[in-house]
Order: C-alpha cells, then structure tokens, then sequence
C-alpha cells in the first residue's frame, strides 16, 4: 500500500479501537458491575448477551490491531526498518494476547449461564475469581505492549517529522508514561484512579492522530 493509503488506514483504525474497546468495557463493567463473585456470574447471566457482544467487539479489536500494526509499520519502515519491526512485533503481541485473553471472558460467559445445578458453587466461585484476575492480567500485559510498540512508532513519527512535532512528543510521552506506569500496575505497585488517569494523555494523542492521519495524512521521512 501507498504512504497515504497506509495513513487513511491507520487514522480510521486508531478511531474505530478506542470506539470498539471503549464499548466493550462499558458492557462489560455493566455485566459485572456488583461486589463478589456469586453476584458478578448471576449479574453475566442475566446479562449475557451483553458479554457476547464484548467477546465480537474483543476479536474485532484484535484483528484491528493488527491491521494497525501493519499500517504503522508502512508509515515508519523507511525512516528506520529496524525499530518499526520492532513496533510492529509488539502491536502484533497485543493483538494475539488480546485473542487469548478472549477465552478467560468466554469461561466467564460459561459459568454465568450454567444451569446452578449442574455446577458446585464453590468451586465455579474461585474459577471465575481466578478467570476475572486473568482476564486483568492479560490486558495488562497486552497493554504493556502497545505501550512498547506506541513508543516506537511515535519516535520514528517524532524523528522523521512525518506528523506535527508537538503531536509526535505527545505520543512519546504519554507511551512512555505507560511503559513504565503499566508494569507497576501489573506487579501491584500502582492502583487507583491514577491506572486510569495515566491514559488520559494517550487518549488524547489517539484520538488526535487519528483525525490528522485520516485528514492530512504524513509528511515523507526526513531523512539524513
């Protein structure tokens, strides 16, 4: 594909994954949202096809980071072909992880529309314990991923001045915000409202970029 090909690809996709993960989270945290483990799989099954819906709007956005990852890699290989397989590597890992943390959600779906009598309840109580910590788990990881692969490409955007400069030190900066917020997050360092405020910066830079790629597409690498 063409430089303003893989920008106008790019650009929608980065819109479309905040949409479509926003969405998920939204029907998931409604399906899930009361205390304890017996009332979290009663509250799935009563909502159950919002959780189908997570699971469709999951493996579309696993298929979407791919097609990302491949964008970004044809905007940015010719200004180092080295660091954007890099990038694209770790974009890749989130999208395959992401496809595997799929199954810790369908498990829940599972034990949520069983038939009470035909599970133990403690034993089905500590499995979806165990699949909700997994399924955290694997989004944590797979966003350490993304946060790696975010950096790369918003240095290579940064070093070719292919976007605008202040945007491509956004995207530095918030990536790396995470990239260091995420594995603290993951080893139980870091909780609270700041998991959630450390995005902010990253929302804002998506949402722009994408905008901009879709409108103005790159500029050609500035090379040296």
């Amino acid at each position: 594909m063409t430089r303003t090909t893989n920008a106008r690809v790019a650009g929608f996709t980065f819109l479309f994954y905040i949409a479509a993960g926003v969405a998920g989270m939204v029907l998931f945290d409604g399906a899930t949202g009361t205390e304890g483990i017996a009332g979290k799989l009663a509250r799935i099954g009563q909502h159950a096809s919002d959780v189908r819906i997570t699971v469709l709007l999951s493996l579309l956005c696993c298929v979407v980071a791919l097609v990302l990852a491949a964008a970004l890699y044809g905007i940015t290989r010719d200004e180092d072909p080295d660091l954007a397989v890099l990038a694209l590597t770790c974009r890749v890992g989130e999208g395959v992880l992401g496809a595997i943390t799929m199954l810790a959600t369908l498990g829940l779906l599972w034990l949520g529309t069983a038939e009470a009598g035909a599970r133990d309840a403690a034993p089905a109580y500590a499995l979806g314990a165990f699949l909700l910590k997994v399924r955290e788990w694997g989004n944590t990881i797979g966003a350490a991923l993304f946060s790696l692969g975010s950096t790369l490409f918003s240095y290579l955007l940064l070093r070719g001045r292919m976007v605008p400069v202040a945007l491509a030190w956004l995207g530095v900066v918030a990536s790396v915000l995470l990239v260091l917020g995420l594995p603290l997050q993951l080893a139980g360092f870091l909780g609270g409202p700041v998991t959630w405020l450390m995005w902010l910066p990253m929302l804002v830079f998506e949402v722009v970029l994408g905008l901009w790629l879709l409108i103005k597409g790159v500029a050609t690498p500035a090379r040296r």
